[in-house]
Parts: structure tokens; sequence; C-alpha cells
């Protein structure tokens, strides 16, 4: 079985660097910058990994996958308007906070990088990532000459 780690490019080899902290990048006030908790499973054929993302949709989350990194990110943009009429009603001050986050996780050299699929279902990102069949080995048969 293979050991999760911190994402660090120097440790780029490592299975999965789950848990990554570092994200990458500074968000505007106000914003809340979060970690969404991930569960990741290791199978035969596949790593799997279920991120709960509640009240997102497909469509506010970026999956990418270079070089066996694995990029989920999100940014939700704040809305902040001073006295803007809306249907009737005036808004004194209006401030709706913004989420954003990002996960990276170094996969290992065992995944077949073409067929990885995410699938988004009541608020729970799925990450299929198969692995490669293992290589069998094989007798080898020598010939007298």
């Amino acid at each position: 079985m293979n050991a999760l780690s911190l994402f660090s490019p120097s440790f780029a080899s490592n299975v999965l660097d789950a848990f990554d902290r570092d994200f990458g990048f500074v968000a505007p006030l106000p914003a809340t910058t979060t970690a969404p908790r991930v569960d990741v499973k290791e199978t035969k054929t596949a790593y799997v990994m279920e991120m709960d993302l509640p009240g997102m949709t497909e469509k506010d989350v970026e999956i990418n996958l270079k070089d066996r990194v694995l990029s989920i990110s999100s940014l939700e943009e704040a809305n902040k308007e001073e006295k803007k009429k809306e249907d009737g009603v005036e808004y004194l001050i209006r401030e709706r906070r913004s989420t954003c986050f990002s996960r990276r996780f170094s996969l290992p050299e065992d995944i077949d990088a073409e067929k990885v699929e995410a699938d988004f279902k009541n608020g729970v990102l799925t990450v299929n990532i198969p692995r490669k069949p293992e290589s069998q080995p094989r007798q080898i048969q020598i010939r007298s000459a």
C-alpha cells in the first residue's frame, strides 16, 4: 500500500500528496479560504478520491492533471455593491463572502492519466484514477543452439 504525504515539488514522486495546506494563492478579502475534506481509497484497479463540496456544482470546480499532479480548485467571486436598487429594494450595503480553495495531489507512476474521470453528485466530487495493469512476469523459454 502506498503512503500519503504533503505536496511538495521535491516529493512529487510520492503516491498522493494529500492534505496540501499551501493553497498556491492568497484570496482577496473578504474571502474565506477553505480546504475541503478528501477521502482517498486505493483498490487493485484504481485510486478513488471523494471530496465534500456542499453548495457547489460541477460548474464551480476545475480539475487539471499535468505531470502526475492533480489540481482541484474553485474560486467564487465576492459581490460587494453599495446602494444598488434591485426589484424596488435599496441595499445600503450588500456584501457576500467568496470562497476559494485549491488542492494538489501528486499521483503515483502507475496511474492511467488518459482514463481519469470525475463525477459530481449531491455535493460530493468523486475522482476515479485508474491504475495501469501491473505487468505480469513471463517465463522466457531458453532455446538450445
